[in-house]
């Protein structure tokens, strides 16, 4: 049975996990509607929705109501890799996943692979002027997993949608500054990036980032720079 409750993606523009929510909803071609919530200044009733207080989360089902007044009777999701896999599950002529289990098995190890070895070295180096030779180690890592051309298993997947939304932001905040990287670490990043150490890498999110469902749920460069240099944790400290 095809899957018609219409869904609420509570979100923030500016986050990578949300973002990977919007881009699965964009490809299932869900019919969803949005509701920007601030993190910082969370409304009362959010906690109804997300206990964790946190972004992305989803409301499905229920009677027609507001976002800011979700109804008892919708089910509430929350937390982006979950929410990806239940789009795997609810609209499975989307191919989120291939059904070869060899294939699927792959998406998952990429998915593991970037938080494993990738996003706690990225916020360490970006938030906590930690050394980069761990972000640059788990990088390698990570571009050694990608077939030579393609996406993470060759076709688009949620293997793609869960970690693109931060390797672009990763460039993007390194091109343009934003991180309290210290300076040895900063010069170590751009110089891998400027050669082909990561080229492979490179070309990945670049045509990650031409699929239309990026691009909706991405923005501008413009916004996501201009939101970075007002967060005070990306802003570069004293040594």
């Amino acid at each position: 049975m095809p899957f018609t409750d219409r869904i609420t993606l509570y979100t923030a523009h500016f986050s990578p996990y949300a973002q990977r929510v919007r881009i699965a909803l964009e490809e299932v071609h869900a019919d969803y509607v949005i509701h920007e919530i601030d993190p910082h200044h969370q409304p009362d009733w959010y906690r109804g929705v997300s206990p964790l207080g946190k972004v992305p989360a989803i409301t499905f089902g229920g009677p027609d109501v507001p976002p800011d007044e979700p109804s008892p009777e919708s089910v509430k999701l929350f937390e982006s890799l979950p929410l990806l896999e239940f789009f795997v599950d609810v609209f499975p002529e989307a191919n989120l996943l291939p059904t070869d289990p060899i294939l699927r098995a792959k998406a998952r190890a990429f998915i593991a692979i970037y938080e494993s070895y990738v996003n706690a070295h990225y916020k360490d180096v970006l938030l906590f002027h930690k050394p980069v030779d761990g972000l640059l180690q788990g990088l390698e890592k990570l571009q050694a997993a990608l077939p030579p051309t393609g996406f993470a298993i060759e076709q688009w997947s949620t293997a793609d949608i869960a970690v693109i939304p931060f390797l672009s932001r990763m460039l993007l905040y390194l091109d343009t500054g934003i991180g309290n990287y210290d300076e040895e670490g900063e010069k170590k990043l751009k110089d891998a990036f400027a050669g082909e150490r990561f080229a492979r890498l490179k070309q990945y999110v670049q045509e990650a980032r031409e699929r239309p469902s990026f691009k909706v749920s991405f923005v501008s460069d413009e916004y996501q720079v201009a939101i970075g240099r007002k967060v005070p944790a990306l802003q570069r400290r004293p040594a």
